[in-house]
């Protein structure tokens, strides 16, 4: 008799956990809400612009194994797009300056003694203080760790950790910022390349991942929102959709990879990050410059990081609660002319979208970050998956992918957390005690 795991969300953590039990022999059926797969990592045709847009702006690093091998795993057709060194401009509104952080490829940091690869003013011994963050235990803060002020702080740390941890780094917690940092600038420029999907989030991700599970005989269930699990005798039995009820069978599974705030209303007991931050993206239908960069990090404005499309310019706003309740054109007018003061385009406001993710991600601090659960639960044959979960990174692509892939390994009788040390090891990366990546991992990744 054929063995089942019940898949519950079709976004990257769902849809990555499927693609590993697919692998492995295991029939998948897989479930959504929402009337198409991808979440929050998606892309959409949207009729005020014409244009098919992402819902948000992501972007990846070279380092990020996890998600680089998901890609090669469903045979991503477009890949990735990056420049071949890790290389990150940035412009500064207050002062009109501009400057590229040029980082260099090995793990001793020699770029920080060349002051035209350091941001403008700073000297060498300003990049060691985050060591502190390093060594920081779990429980306390970027801001009790390390001095949040200052040019360097200002011009590098806040932008590059609010972006991932999209909290505001002095509030966030010091383990999650700790990671950050040992998997990207301590391991080296090797693991910090830019990288975007040009060709979409769907198109790179999602697309791709369907047409494998398809291949393998997955089954999906679009515009299905669970009710209810039927838990009886510490395991699954049944998954309530409303009209339709699933069994669950004595060989079968079940995958939640559900937001966190759905999640403990399914699973009695269930602790979760309760506290959300929001992120706001705007985007306009106008070709760039060709002289503009794909990515672009802004310092002292309202956005945050540009980045340049073939048909479209898009922005990107991380912790942005204050920014919910404002009226939606006052905003694009607002994002638009920092666009046009940094790229010389006319002042006009072209066709615009603004997206507002109420609940983008858990709110990255310690009590937040403490109340992530791993992918076991206390029931049999029952795991979690998304990148609320216990990842050990920020809500990231990367996070999400990692916490299917830890979701497969659970259900197959091995730890998690092992289970991900030989999977990075494997692709070419020490994360087991605190080491850090060696190389850079096989991947779909294309340079322009």
């Amino acid at each position: 008799m054929a063995t089942t795991v019940h898949i519950v969300g079709a976004g990257l953590a769902g849809l990555s956990a499927a693609v590993r039990l697919a692998e492995a022999g295991r029939q998948v059926a897989v479930y959504d809400a929402a009337k198409i797969a991808g979440g929050r990592c998606r892309s959409y045709l949207d009729t005020a612009l014409g244009i098919t847009i992402d819902n948000g702006n992501h972007l990846l690093l070279s380092g990020n194994w996890a998600a680089l091998d998901f890609l090669a795993r469903i045979g991503s057709p477009v890949g990735l797009s990056g420049p071949d060194a890790a290389n990150f401009p940035f412009a500064d509104l207050a002062t009109g300056r501009r400057w590229t952080l040029r980082l260099n490829n090995g793990r001793l940091p020699w770029w920080i003694l060349d002051a035209r690869r350091r941001v403008p003013g700073s000297r060498a011994w300003n990049y060691f203080a985050p060591i502190r963050i390093l060594r920081a235990p779990s429980s306390t803060t970027v801001g009790e760790a390390m001095v949040c002020a200052g040019p360097l702080y200002e011009r590098l740390w806040r932008p590059v950790l609010l972006a991932a941890l999209n909290t505001e780094p002095s509030e966030a917690a010091a383990g999650l910022a700790a990671q950050i940092l040992r998997e990207t600038l301590v391991a080296g420029g090797h693991a910090c390349r830019p990288l975007i999907a040009m060709a979409g989030l769907s198109a790179t991700f999602v697309e791709p991942a369907l047409r494998f599970l398809v291949s393998k005989g997955a089954s999906f269930h679009f515009g299905w929102r669970l009710r209810a699990i039927g838990l009886a005798e510490d395991r699954p039995k049944e998954l309530d959709f409303g009209n339709v009820r699933i069994a669950i069978g004595p060989q079968d599974a079940v995958v939640l990879a559900v937001p966190a705030w759905v999640a403990p209303d399914l699973i009695p007991g269930l602790q979760a990050p309760a506290s959300s931050r929001a992120i706001v993206n705007a985007h306009f239908r106008v070709e760039p410059p060709p002289d503009v960069p794909p990515v672009l990090g802004i310092i002292h404005g309202l956005t945050e990081w540009h980045f340049a499309y073939p048909n479209r310019f898009s922005v990107t706003i991380s912790n942005a609660d204050r920014l919910l309740d404002e009226p939606r054109r006052a905003l694009a007018r607002a994002i638009w002319r920092e666009v046009s003061i940094l790229t010389g385009l006319p002042y006009d406001l072209p066709p615009w979208q603004i997206v507002k993710e109420r609940r983008a991600t858990f709110a990255a601090t310690p009590i937040e970050a403490s109340k992530r659960p791993t992918a076991r639960t206390r029931f049999r044959d029952l795991v979690l998956a998304g990148d609320w979960t216990a990842t050990g990174l920020p809500a990231t692509i990367e996070g999400a992918v990692r916490s299917g892939y830890a979701a497969a390994s659970a259900l197959s009788g091995a730890s998690a957390a092992k289970q991900l040390q030989a999977e990075a090891a494997k692709q070419g990366f020490g994360l087991a005690h605190g080491q850090h990546p060696l190389r850079s991992p096989r991947s779909t990744v294309r340079s322009p």
